[in-house]
């Protein structure tokens, strides 16, 4: 995976923010319910760490429950909406690229939402290992993501299994890494890497997974 990709990925985010609300979503007023659901499902609390937070629906579930909650996103965009959106005392907005940032502190609990499969195959064991080092002991990583039923939507890249081709409203396209999530795959590939995993489907379209490091 080379890191042209990865920067295509985040330009892609960066350009989307405005109409990425309407294009994943549809009709927000109507997600928010079903969000709140599967947030409180996760029982997030404490110290909540959110991963590529984006515009902040996520994040708007998470703040209610949560002691409090840092929201990194690469895309000053999304967060400047997510800003917005939550204005809570307990949120703390940051722009970071998680695969380089280090906050200097440890968390409760991690949540990311549709974030996981946007990790490429050659940055994920390192991914999780970075994860662990941001917990505390007994700390929990949360999440949310596509099924790999999902996957026939997406228009891959000839020859490039895990890279896709997004088209933004104006027509521009890019390539972002997509990764669907296969329950049977990565609850076994996440105990090799010292993780005791549980993944449910969700919804049709969405799996929710938790996942605490063994000792």
């Amino acid at each position: 995976m080379t890191d042209e990709i990865l920067a295509e990925q985040v330009d892609y985010y960066r350009r989307r923010a405005g109409e990425y609300d309407a294009t994943a979503y549809g009709d927000v007023e109507a997600a928010r319910p079903l969000i709140a659901r599967l947030v409180a499902q996760l029982r997030p609390a404490g110290r909540v760490l959110e991963i590529a937070c984006g515009t902040g629906l996520w994040t708007e579930a998470l703040a209610g429950l949560a002691e409090t909650v840092t929201a990194i996103d690469t895309a000053p965009e999304a967060m400047a909406i997510a800003r917005d959106r939550v204005p809570a005392a307990n949120v703390a907005f940051e722009v970071a690229d998680v695969f380089s940032w280090n906050p200097g502190t440890r968390f409760d609990v991690i949540f990311f939402s549709a974030w996981l499969s946007h990790v490429p195959e050659d940055r994920f064991d390192q991914f999780w290992r970075s994860l662990r080092g941001l917990l505390v002991e007994g700390g929990r990583v949360l999440f949310i993501d596509e099924h790999v039923d999902e996957s026939g939507k997406e228009v891959f890249v000839a020859g490039r299994e895990e890279i896709v081709e997004r088209r933004l409203n104006d027509g521009s396209t890019f390539r972002v890494v997509k990764n669907f999530v296969d329950p049977d795959r990565l609850e076994p590939r996440l105990a090799a890497l010292g993780w005791d995993c549980a993944i449910h489907r969700a919804t049709d379209r969405w799996v929710r997974g938790e996942a605490s490091p063994i000792d």
